[in-house]
């Protein structure tokens, strides 16, 4: 743990710390406080508050979906932490959290009547690393868990966010927020593109 650059690792012991609190008994009060909830005609079912667009990616839907979440921050995290600099990697981080819930709130609201319950879990910053990493080193190779097929960086992304757009229309696994996954993969792009943008500018 020590090993991780502070960013992460703050990320890492939060979601961790918040897991924790969670099993203490006090679930139903911290999704109900810091869980998002969904729009049904304008009013969210519970309470809603500004600070629910981030809130929710540090709880957790169990030790599987907690699990899963902080091997891919451990992984994709320092790398890109490193890359970004501090500062761009918690903006980049908080956009991304910020841009799954905004796509999942309104994939809820144009869904089916009573679809969805309140979003938790940190994969739409995941889903933003992974984006990120295939962005800034394309050719690397990740290995698939199965098969386990070695792919490049760029490929890798690209049919994991093909295969979430696919589930996400289709209603497969519908306790899974895909549509989460791809606005974190959205607006991790529109700002790894503003930044391009920018940079092009003044140079």
């Amino acid at each position: 743990m020590g090993s991780l650059p502070p960013v992460t690792r703050a990320l890492f012991l939060s979601c961790v710390g918040v897991y924790g609190l969670q099993l203490l008994g006090l679930e139903d009060l911290l999704v109900e406080l810091f869980a998002l909830w969904p729009l049904r005609g304008g009013v969210f079912l519970a309470p809603f508050h500004l600070w629910q667009l981030i809130s929710y990616s540090f709880l957790h839907g169990g030790v599987l979906h907690l699990a899963l979440n902080m091997f891919a921050l451990y992984m994709f995290g320092p790398e890109i932490e490193r890359f970004l600099g501090r500062r761009r990697f918690i903006t980049y981080w908080l956009i991304c959290v910020i841009g799954a819930g905004l796509t999942q709130a309104l994939a809820q609201l144009l869904g089916p009547a009573g679809s969805g319950g309140p979003m938790v879990g940190a994969s739409g910053g995941i889903f933003g690393l992974l984006l990120a990493f295939g962005m800034a080193w394309p050719r690397r190779r990740l290995v698939l868990l199965f098969p386990p097929i070695p792919l490049p960086a760029w490929l890798f992304v690209t049919l994991y966010g093909l295969l979430e757009l696919g589930l996400g229309i289709t209603g497969s696994q519908s306790s899974v927020a895909h549509f989460a996954h791809l606005g974190g993969m959205a607006g991790g792009l529109v700002l790894i593109l503003w930044w391009r943008h920018r940079a092009s500018r003044t140079s």
